[in-house]
């Protein structure tokens, strides 16, 4: 390929965002708007990415089921019969447990605003150990595809990353560093100052660098992929989320239900059942 996208996605809304708790690694669920969001952010993506030709080929995510289940309509909306047949696939959304958001340790669970003991939270994960992480991450997932990135091949591909705010600005920052990629002297403020919202994006793309300045070795920064550059595109992209509206009533905001009928079930009438001797 020529170049590659990456889309870093926050999970949608879970039950101990709606709570404002500290949800940190507790397997919170999604609620039922949460389920929502994240349908409109699978069907965005695959529009998106099918209408740039930069077909989604990889989706990776957290192992805590609010970022895998977002991941999940991803996938199905790549998979929908209403995706061109030419652009239809089935790909493994692979779980991984560095994806995880941070540990808060005594503070999980806790309600946002409460001051912990001293003013920390005991046993919460640190920024090196999240950063240890994010760097396994990088180098057994990313590092591969980022070495298929050839001058030769024209093709654009799409990366979907889904995990969670914290761990997601650990991971931009370290792709983000100068020690990584050839990227211009000044960084523009966005790239500073990223953000997530429920099923908010971020997205970047990586290319191949075309004229690469001549340096003395001195002068030479420790580049990891000089031959590469990374351009943040959009930041906390939410355009699927316009015109959505949470249900009232606590409904939007209660654990997701798979049993439940959508709305439109509802207005579909059941076929009639045959009599006996009926042959029409």
């Amino acid at each position: 390929m020529g170049a590659l996208h990456l889309y870093l996605v926050r999970h949608g809304e879970s039950v101990d965002n709606v709570a404002n708790l500290y949800a940190g690694s507790r397997d919170a669920p999604l609620t039922s708007h949460g389920v929502l969001q994240a349908r409109r952010l699978g069907a965005h993506l695959v529009t998106r990415t099918t209408s740039a030709s930069a077909g989604i080929t990889h989706i990776f995510t957290s192992n805590l089921q609010r970022a895998y289940r977002t991941a999940e309509a991803v996938r199905d909306a790549l998979s929908s019969p209403d995706v061109a047949s030419n652009a239809r696939r089935l790909l493994e959304v692979v779980r991984l447990p560095e994806l995880r958001e941070k540990h808060f340790g005594s503070g999980e669970g806790q309600r946002f605003g409460v001051r912990p003991v001293g003013n920390r939270h005991i046993g919460a994960e640190d920024h090196d150990a999240m950063r240890v992480r994010a760097e396994r991450f990088i180098d057994e997932y990313l590092v591969p595809i980022f070495a298929c990135i050839d001058a030769e091949d024209g093709t654009t591909e799409s990366v979907v990353i889904v995990a969670h705010g914290i761990i997601l600005g650990v991971l931009a920052r370290l792709l983000q560093s100068v020690s990584s990629f050839a990227s211009p002297v000044s960084a523009p403020r966005e790239q500073l100052q990223l953000s997530w919202s429920n099923t908010g994006f971020v997205e970047m793309r990586v290319e191949l660098v075309e004229k690469q300045p001549v340096l003395s070795k001195s002068a030479a920064p420790a580049v990891r992929w000089p031959g590469l550059s990374l351009r943040i595109v959009r930041v906390n992209c939410t355009d699927h989320l316009q015109g959505l509206k949470k249900t009232r009533g606590g409904i939007g905001s209660a654990t997701f239900d798979e049993k439940q009928k959508t709305l439109n079930a509802f207005f579909v009438p059941n076929p009639k059942k045959r009599k006996y001797g009926d042959k029409t």
